[in-house]
This record gives structure tokens, sequence and C-alpha cells, in this order.
């Protein structure tokens, strides 16, 4: 299976040689679970798209430091893509931007969250089990680093897991499409090194409640495996 990486963020330079970019962590993430994967990659940040949906069997979003609001014209060459996918009933997964951008691309609505910031690892419940979520669980944890949040659902939009925190964590568009608030390709030390970066973006007592949360367990592995689940089927 040949999966497109629409990367739309670089990690910082300074935490690369440690963390690798994000595509780098996605291959990381998937090829753990089949390691006979192909990727290619499309620097959607620099306004490279696919020229045709079928090129690949599936796409993958990174997430990013924008927002879907922020206007950017590669943001919105890149809605406008997520759309043709969508007519074209091609497998696509969303990683927050990603998740925030296929909820905007199919006619929600995404805000900037009175609630603040989301950091360190999210505790969600699942909601409804699908046939692709093998092995089962009716718990999904995973990092998170995000302000906005999707406050208003399109139509054919399933939700799978939520928190109080974040009532549309994962989300299912009928066969095709998938998107999750959380970031599976992240790990606790890149998600630590982060937010070591941004610390006047956020109130001590939450980054302090993030860094105690990254002793938690994470899925990334078995969302890994859900993902290629639904990818292939």
């Amino acid at each position: 299976m040949k999966i497109g990486i629409l990367q739309c963020d670089d990690v910082l330079e300074q935490l690369q040689p440690r963390h690798g970019n994000y595509p780098q962590m996605i291959r990381q993430l998937l090829t753990a679970v089949d390691s006979s994967l192909e990727f290619e990659v499309y620097r959607a940040l620099d306004n490279e798209l696919p020229e045709d949906p079928f090129v690949c069997d599936a796409y993958i979003t990174t997430g990013s430091r924008h927002g879907v609001n922020d206007g950017l014209s590669w943001s919105n060459r890149l809605a406008d893509f997520v759309a043709l996918l969508y007519q074209e009933q091609r497998k696509l997964v969303g990683i927050c931007f990603g998740h925030q951008l296929i909820a905007k691309a199919l006619g929600g609505e995404v805000v900037k969250s009175e609630k603040g910031w989301g950091i360190g690892v999210s505790f969600n419940q699942i909601h409804q089990m699908k046939p692709w979520m093998e092995p089962q669980s009716r718990a999904l944890d995973l990092v998170v680093s995000h302000q906005d949040q999707i406050s208003r659902l399109p139509a054919d939009a399933e939700v799978l897991a939520s928190s109080e925190f974040c009532p549309f964590y994962m989300v299912q568009y009928q066969d095709h499409f998938l998107s999750i608030q959380g970031h599976p390709e992240f790990s606790r030390p890149y998600s630590a090194d982060l937010m070591a970066t941004r610390l006047e973006r956020f109130p001590p007592n939450r980054y302090r409640e993030a860094l105690a949360s990254l002793n938690a367990e994470v899925d990334d592995q078995l969302l890994a495996r859900w993902i290629l689940t639904f990818m292939k089927t």
C-alpha cells in the first residue's frame, strides 16, 4: 500500500536532531505495524499536492502550528484537495490540523477553544466500535497539542471518541475519512520538548498538569493498527 503524507509543517529546527521531522514520525508510527508500506511526501505547506488523487492508495496529514482559520493560501488549496478526496471517496486520515481541516472543508466549523490549550496526554472514551477497530478498546489516550477545536460538525460526521475537554476527538465520515485530534505520531519526549519551547503560551498549572500526564501510557500503536485497517478496508 502506498500512503501519501500531506505535510503541513516542519518540526522546529532545534528539535529535529533528536526527534526528526513530521513525515519521519508518520513513517515510524505506521511501519512499526506494517514494514511493507510505501510513502510519498507532499509538502502541502509549500503548495505541493498530488496532481491525481488516485496516485496513492490512501493519504494522511501531519499536524501544524498554523490554524485552519489563518487564511493561508496553501491551507485553502489543501482544503480543496480534501474536498476532492471526499468526492472521489479516497481514504484520508486527518491528524490534529488535518482533523480540523477536514471538518472545515466539509462544511463544519473550527474555533479557538475557550478551554485553552490541550497539551500533554489526553484521556478519551470510545463511544462507538467499528469493525476496523481491532483489537478493541474503550479508551484512546494520546499526546495532544492544540488550541483550536471543531465546534460544529459537518453532515456525515460520526463521533467515535471524545472527552470532556474535546467533545469531537475522533470522527469518521462515511467509509473513507477518519480524523483524530490527538497525535499518535508524537512521542512523549517530543511533547515535553515541544512544550518547553512554548512556555509563555501556557498557564503554569496547565503546563505542570501536562508534564505529569506524560507519565501515562499512550495508545499510539493501537491507533496505528486502527488507521491501517481503516485504510485497507
